[in-house]
Parts: C-alpha cells; sequence; structure tokens
C-alpha cells in the first residue's frame, strides 16, 4: 500500500489545527462538504483582490479572469480524464442538473422512460421526476438491496426497456457509501440507446475518475466535496453539449460550452477550485516525485487516497459493529470495501441520530445526521420518519486516531445512556 504524508497533507488544512475543548476537532463531516487547503484560501483572495473583473473586458483584470477560466476547464479535464471543452461550470450539481435536465426534456415524448435509483441524492431523481409532470416521462426506480444497501443490478436491467431514454445513477451514495456498479450500467444503457446521467458529487474525493473509460454521456460533481470552493462541474460528451439547447440569454455565447454557463460565474470559486486539483496534484507527485504530467499525477494521488481510506473503513467499520446497539447500514464485509467509501450511515438504540451528532458534536466530533437528500433510501429503509440517519465519514487527512477518539464515545454513549 502507498503511504502518504499525513503530516504533511494535514498541514496544508488550517481548520484541522482548530480545538474544542483541549482536544483538536475530528472533521468526520466530510461527505456535507470537505475542509480546505491554505493555497484554496489564499488563491480566491488573490483572484479577488488583483483579477475581480467580469470577462470579455478591454483590459488587463478582465484578460486575467478569461485566462483563469481556461486554467480552471484545463485543470477538471485532466482530473476527469475529458477535453477541455466538454467541461461546463455553473452554481452547483442541483442546479446544473436541473438545466440539462429541461434542456434533455424538450426532446422526451410522453411514454419515454428514465430509470433512477432507490440510492442518489434527490437532486439525481427530482430533475427526473419534474419531467414526468411536464413531459409525461414515465419514471422507473431500481430496487434496493436493504441488507447491503446496494443497488439490484439484475433489477436495473429489468428497469432498462426500449422505451428508456436516460438512466441516471451515482457513482456512490452520500449515505451509505456504496460505489455503484456504472459501467454495467452505462453498458446496459447504451444497447438500447439512453444516455447515462452519473452524480459523482460524493466519489470525486475518493477514487479515480475517467470518464472516457466510463463512457458515460454526462457527470457531475461539486469542487466542495474534493477540498475546493462551492462550484459546479458538469462534464458532458460533446456531441451532447453541441446537440442539446440550453435554456440562456439571447446575447449570451451559442457555443458549447460556454452556452450552457448562465449569468456570470464563480470566478473566485475557478480560482480556488485550480487551487484544489493543484494540492491533488501535488499529492501525486509527493508520492510518486517522477511523475510530472498533471493528469498522472492525479491519478497516482486519487489511487493512494483510495488506499489509504479503504485502511481507515478496514478499522472503523468492525470497530462500530462492536459496540452494543449499533446498527450499520450498507457494506461491511472488508472484501468488498473497494466497492464502498468511508462514509458510513449507522442508528443506536436509545438515540436518534440528532441527538448521537449533538452527543459528539459537543465532544469535539462533527458528524451528520437526517437522509442527506437520499429521500428514497432512508424511506425504504424505514428510517426517514425517525430521523435518518447518522453520517459518519473521512477523507484522506483523517487519522485513526480521530476515529479511535469517535468509538470511545460512542461507546460510552452505548454503555452509559443517561449520562448522554
Amino acid at each position: 500500500m502507498t503511504i502518504l504524508n499525513l503530516g504533511w497533507i494535514r498541514a496544508q488544512f488550517p481548520a484541522l489545527r482548530q480545538e474544542m475543548n483541549g482536544q483538536p476537532i475530528a472533521f468526520l463531516d466530510g461527505p456535507g462538504g470537505t475542509q480546505v487547503p491554505q493555497r484554496v484560501v489564499d488563491a480566491i483572495a488573490h483572484h479577488l483582490i488583483t483579477s475581480n473583473a467580469n470577462l470579455h473586458g478591454a483590459f488587463s483584470t478582465s484578460a486575467n479572469t478569461e485566462i483563469l477560466v481556461e486554467q480552471a476547464r484545463a485543470s477538471v479535464a485532466d482530473f476527469l480524464g475529458c477535453d477541455h471543452d466538454e467541461v461546463v461550470f455553473g452554481a452547483n450539481m442541483t442546479t446544473l442538473t436541473f438545466a440539462i435536465s429541461r434542456s434533455i426534456g424538450r426532446e422526451l415524448q410522453a411514454g419515454d422512460e428514465i430509470v433512477v435509483t432507490s440510492l442518489d441524492h434527490d437532486a439525481n431523481v427530482s430533475p427526473w421526476m419534474a419531467l414526468a409532470e411536464e413531459r409525461g416521462v414515465v419514471i422507473r426506480t431500481v430496487k434496493l438491496h436493504k441488507e447491503d444497501c446496494t443497488l439490484d443490478m439484475v433489477d436495473l436491467a429489468h428497469q432498462i426497456t426500449e422505451r428508456t431514454k436516460l438512466v441516471a445513477i451515482g457513482y456512490a451514495s452520500n449515505a451509505v457509501g456504496t460505489i455503484n456498479n456504472v459501467a454495467q450500467a452505462v453498458r446496459l444503457a447504451h444497447a438500447v440507446g439512453a444516455l447515462v446521467f452519473v452524480d459523482a458529487v460524493h466519489y470525486a474525493p475518493h477514487g479515480l475518475m475517467n470518464v472516457r473509460s466510463l463512457d458515460c454521456d454526462f457527470l457531475v460533481c461539486s469542487a466542495y466535496k474534493f477540498f475546493g470552493p462551492h462550484v459546479g462541474i458538469l462534464y458532458g460528451k460533446r456531441e451532447h453539449l453541441t446537440h442539446f439547447r440550453p435554456y440562456k440569454p439571447r446575447p449570451a455565447p451559442n457555443e458549447s460550452p460556454f452556452c450552457w454557463e448562465t449569468g456570470t460565474q464563480n470566478f473566485e470559486g475557478l480560482a480556488g477550485l485550480v487551487a484544489s486539483i493543484n494540492y491533488l496534484t501535488e499529492l501525486g507527485q509527493q508520492t510518486a516525485p517522477a511523475v510530472t504530467n498533471r493528469r498522472n499525477a492525479l491519478m497516482t494521488a486519487m489511487v493512494s487516497i483510495q488506499e489509504y481510506e479503504r485502511s481507515l473503513s478496514e478499522y472503523m467499520i468492525p470497530h462500530l459493529l462492536n459496540i452494543p446497539g449499533v446498527t450499520l447500514y450498507g457494506i461491511s464485509d472488508p472484501a468488498r470495501f473497494t466497492w464502498r467509501t468511508p462514509t458510513v450511515g449507522i442508528r443506536m438504540m436509545g438515540y436518534t441520530p440528532l441527538e448521537l451528532a449533538k452527543a459528539l458534536g459537543d465532544r469535539g466530533i462533527f458528524t451528520w445526521n437526517g437522509n442527506f437528500y437520499a429521500l428514497n433510501l432512508t424511506q425504504q429503509l424505514g428510517l426517514e420518519s425517525s430521523g435518518g440517519l447518522l453520517r459518519i465519514g473521512c477523507t484522506h487527512y483523517n487519522t485513526i486516531s480521530e476515529i479511535q477518539w469517535m468509538l470511545q464515545v460512542l461507546h460510552e454513549l452505548a454503555v452509559h445512556p443517561v449520562a448522554a
């Protein structure tokens, strides 16, 4: 296994130096948004100080912004494994998905079918459901294996028919960490001529993405989940970005990808996005100093992150299962951890998820509670009405000692419930 330099990694993130009650804060809230390296903060400030101007002006700060946008496009292209003109920026994944869904919907007819899943964040469900109301599209939902919170791939094959026009699937579950077999979904969808729209927001900080080899038609992610600011990112195959018609003001550019970027973009956010990808590039170069190509360095970084995070899962999950009263939702067999991220959803007897999150938060351990917009999942698990799940999410800047601290507090809460 590749050894990450955790000392160097943690030194990059100023937020990790914060303490609560004399104890370093354990940021196990990554699935809701990661902390950022200092260079991201610096890049945002530098842009606002030196180049705070809109595009297409006849002066230097505007020219600097134009250069920045192209740098951001090139950086994301290397991150995803695509060409720079296949990258679209927006406010967030949800906004971009609604925009693309409306444009795709222009060409759909009543009776056409769209397949969604029981694991997805609702931002990859509701935009397609809206087309059912507006265009008479039929929505088909892929079932869930409740025992391990994985998709029923046999049912996926059953739900895809000759009338299927699009399959919307998450790369990984933001609630329970399951990594879906997206490649198989792409093959099944393309066999009937359907498009595939992939929500990679949760997966992006945890594993290598290559949209070329995956062969998906669209993929969305968000920079604030991989150590950057709030910027939404859409990859679309060039043929689709030039074929579908965006909703936009008349004076806006007609050429792709610019025609998809409605309104003034978050340029300071793009500066931070470039810095976050530069951080991952340097991480890869630290692991493999001979690597100079950015795409190769990013590949090295993400593989190293995936290996390290698997070791966190291998420690955390068995220990969680040994705590009295804890139920873990998701893959718990270490032999299958290649199919999960280090994000776990649990319940503990005697506590609501909110009570657990508050008790942990009071001790300086930050986690999330609720449904995380994975509404289909919490409803099917029968957990929605009682508060959903407690979500514990690790990233590569987390440590075994932080996990041990979290486990210790949960064990105390389980054994001494009155003290909670």
